[in-house]
């Protein structure tokens, strides 16, 4: 092989002879270590292995996965049985190609996902992520439209703040500004309505004197766009990443589902973060009761054991698709047996262990401890979620839900504060990924008691460690106001004579009288133009 010079690294060249040379990580000379890049240049402790709700790295640090990695490892670490049904799998078959094979994991899959589902979902189809879970619905929605011979229906609504995904289709559907600002060039257009994300409504109303406005606005969009060129909406059941596990009122989805109902508008459920247990229902959505058209789902759908998504739809919406010409839509490693054999396992231990029922009871406890923080801790200013989908939201001011400056990167800060506290916490913005600063507290839900005491053990050391740089942000802000306060009164001394009222000393421009100086200067009259206007005034002066 020859490794030649990248960017300013100049390496040696190096032969197949001298692959030997290469150290136990599989270094060859001459290449930095850290070839791996993913969002900024931190630098992370190296993982080593986990168990339960603890992951430990390799210098032997012990942490409390207190957000599921990425909301993901909803059964923790290590799990035998997962581990059991990776290895059987292993051994018979990792991987046949979608179009070549069925395969029975793939397909006893997708008859729990139905079973688990209302009767009207009942059709199943496999991709790799949550993004692609949720460019797979928009894909579906819209093929359907063409399908029944209604090929205008293309666009699809979402709401604002929302995350879908982080690929181009679900991207355009999200509405977290660092993520979309540097990619709107290449977005589709996807409208956006106000999410029901009453602590900071995104049209300035109050719940429940707003009558349910965002409801109200999402209708009023839908007659501006025209149902007629609409083919879904996509929502959250409860927020994720950009509004922190954000509970709407009861009568949204029930308003909502009508109003699509009465437009024709396909209604897709992106059950991503939200499914498989996590918030005390199987399904984030059975909260209410509602039936959607489409489901996303992904993450907890393997515990975080392999990378798989899904979404389960109804077979009206299938079928008149599979019948002229089928999903013109898939991945390599779609429904692959080794990823369906480690999901049937994970929704298994979900069933067997009784996980979703300790997500609502354990998940109470988990709040109730919240709530607890929160009294002693003036700077948390809300406490929201559902089973164990839970969020912590710092403000400077609680009466006025104000956040506190987006320089401070407060959440950020807490998450590294945590980390040497050994609690592992997801920051994210609550104001369109701009200002605002949350946590998600989502714990694996195999979480005990006993372990919820542990997360709070750590997360209380946490925020008073935060406290104490909160307090040393706010006393250098004191002294910047206090600075600033003397330089308003500052009076500028060299400023021109009529700004100091001395009108008698300031010589009138010769200028300022621009349509004059336009007549005088610009307007050049021939010698026969001027005979014609004196005859004209003088035949004016004699009348």
């Amino acid at each position: 092989m020859s490794i030649k010079k990248v960017g300013n690294r100049t390496a040696p060249a190096v032969d197949g002879m001298a692959a030997h040379l290469a150290d136990e990580a599989g270094t060859l000379p001459g290449l930095k270590k850290d070839a791996l890049f993913y969002q900024d240049t931190s630098r992370l402790p190296t993982v080593d292995r986990g168990e339960g709700v603890y992951i430990y790295d390799t210098d032997g640090q012990k942490y409390l996965d207190a957000c599921s990695g990425a909301v993901a490892a909803n059964l923790g670490h290590g799990h035998p049985r997962m581990i059991g049904a990776a290895v059987k799998q292993l051994q018979k078959i990792a991987f046949a190609y979608r179009t070549q094979f069925t395969n029975e994991p793939a397909d006893r899959l997708a008859e729990l996902l139905v079973q688990l589902s209302p009767p009207e979902l009942n059709r199943a189809f496999f991709v790799n992520s949550g993004s692609e879970a949720v460019e797979s619905a928009t894909k579906l929605a819209r093929q359907y439209w063409r399908a029944v011979g209604q090929a205008g229906k293309s666009m699809i609504l979402s709401r604002r703040p929302s995350y879908h995904g982080a690929t181009l289709g679900a991207l355009a559907l999200t509405d977290y500004g660092p993520l979309n600002i540097p990619f709107r060039p290449m977005l589709m257009q996807s409208p956006k309505v106000a999410a029901p994300f009453c602590y900071h409504c995104p049209i300035s109303h109050t719940y429940p004197e707003c009558e349910m406005a965002c409801v109200k606005e999402t209708e009023r969009s839908m007659h501006v766009y025209g149902p007629e060129n609409i083919a879904a909406i996509v929502v959250e059941p409860i927020g994720g990443a950009t509004s922190g596990a954000a509970v709407p009122p009861d009568e949204y989805f029930p308003m909502l589902e009508r109003i699509c109902h009465e437009n024709e508008i396909l209604l897709i459920i992106d059950d991503v973060m939200t499914g498989c247990g996590r918030t005390g229902t199987f399904y984030g959505y059975e909260h209410w009761d509602i039936t959607p058209d489409i489901v996303c789902a992904s993450k907890g759908l393997s515990g975080g054991y392999t990378p798989i998504g899904a979404i389960i739809a109804s077979e009206t919406v299938v079928d008149p698709v599979m019948e002229t010409g089928g999903f013109m839509h898939g991945h390599t490693y779609a429904a692959n047996p080794l990823s369906c054999a480690i999901a049937l396992e994970a929704i298994r231990v979900i069933i067997d262990d009784h996980l979703v029922e300790n997500a609502r009871d354990t998940g109470t406890y988990l709040h109730e401890n919240l709530h607890e923080l929160m009294g002693r801790y003036q700077f948390i200013g809300d406490v929201r979620g559902r089973g164990l989908m839970s969020a912590i939201e710092f403000v400077r001011d609680r009466q006025n839900r104000e956040p506190f400056p987006a320089l401070w990167n407060v959440a950020l800060e807490a998450k590294e504060i945590g980390r040497r506290h050994g609690i592992l916490l997801y920051p994210r913005r609550s104001l369109y990924g701009l200002a605002g600063d949350h946590l998600l507290i989502t714990p694996p839900l195999t979480i005990t008691r006993e372990e919820v005491d542990d997360l709070i053990a750590r997360l209380d050391r946490t925020l008073a460690d935060l406290l104490k740089l909160l307090e040393v942000h706010l006393a250098e802000e004191a002294a910047d106001y206090e600075h600033e306060v003397e330089q308003r009164f500052h009076q500028v001394e060299d400023v021109p004579d009529y700004a100091r009222g001395a009108l008698d000393e300031v010589e009138p421009a010769e200028d300022a009288n621009v349509t004059a100086q336009m007549t005088q200067e610009h307007v050049q009259l021939d010698s026969e133009t001027e005979a014609a206007l004196a005859e004209a005034n003088e035949e004016a002066e004699d009348r």
